[in-house]
């Protein structure tokens, strides 16, 4: 069996993963080695190398990262360290067994403007990252990607069963509240990191199915589910499936004062990974329904 690494373990993808495994869709082709802080510093690179290099895998992925997009702005080093370090001391770790390397982005590497023609981003849109979560996530791209054995995957919008996330904040205060206000001049598509997990595993299963065109299948790609919403019909959405009877009222970003920059328009084309991975993308909706009736 091929063995594949896992970093933040404890996350919502790192938990996907774990569920993937746990229902045995690899089982006799993968071997999984889950870890997070408590079994591997990744800000350590001599620890770092000293663990892939004992495990030897033929793929890392790396699912940690610092998502606090506030409290980054002025927690800028612990950001940088977790986003962009640690992403390099993983791709030299690597690049000494020659594994191969998966490194998941964000839409916050771009500018957040919308475009005149409201046009899916692709991989060749210019970056302009707008706040310190962007930047050092950006960081971390480039270094992956330095990297000839990297496949990079940028995402937006994650929610799953596990962790803290938008789709369980909702719920929450719809048990609690009358009304909420969210913003709807923010357009996306959100993704449930079940799918995203999945997406992650085809791409890698695909590369080692045909060695033959690695060369051409690693690099830099976007994964989010299908469709187009706001925020606020993302939260009206999740009101409806999860039979909550609190109102949501649509406000303007400027309604709503964040120490961080949100992109006012993350919509990410997925026309390159499907055209090379044949991935499946499900409609945001019935993701959405699917993570709900696990919650």
């Amino acid at each position: 069996m091929d063995k594949i690494v896992v970093t933040g373990a404890n996350g919502q993808l790192g938990n996907e993963l774990r569920a993937i495994e746990q229902a045995g869709l690899y089982g006799g082709r993968y071997e999984f080695v889950f870890t997070d802080v408590a079994e591997l510093d990744i800000t350590d690179r001599e620890a770092v190398l000293r663990f892939v290099e004992a495990e030897r895998p033929q793929w890392i992925i790396n699912a940690a990262a610092y998502t606090a997009v506030d409290r980054a702005e002025s927690d800028s080093e612990k950001a940088l360290l977790l986003n962009a370090t640690a992403v390099r001391n993983l791709v030299k770790a690597a690049e000494a067994v020659g594994a191969g390397f998966v490194q998941v982005s964000t839409d916050y590497v771009f500018d957040g403007r919308m475009p005149a023609d409201r046009h899916a981003l692709t991989e060749e849109e210019p970056v302009g990252p707008q706040s310190v979560y962007g930047r050092t996530k950006l960081r971390g791209e480039e270094y992956a990607l330095a990297y000839p054995k990297s496949l990079v995957v940028r995402t937006a919008w994650l929610y799953s069963a596990y962790g803290n996330n938008f789709v369980k904040t909702m719920l929450r205060l719809g048990a609690e509240r009358s009304e909420l206000n969210v913003v709807a001049d923010q357009w996306g598509t959100p993704t449930y990191a079940a799918d995203l997990a999945a997406a992650l595993m085809r791409m890698v299963s695909v590369c080692d199915a045909h060695p033959e065109r690695t060369g051409e299948l690693f690099g830099l790609y976007h994964y989010t589910n299908d469709g187009i919403t706001t925020w606020c019909e993302f939260a009206q959405e999740i009101m409806r499936l999860g039979e909550r009877s609190c109102v949501v009222r649509p406000i303007a970003s400027s309604e709503y004062p964040a120490a961080a920059s949100r992109p006012a328009w993350s919509v990410l084309s997925k026309r390159k990974i499907s055209d090379a991975f044949d991935v499946e993308l499900p409609d945001w909706r019935d993701s959405l329904a699917r993570c709900i009736r696990v919650l």
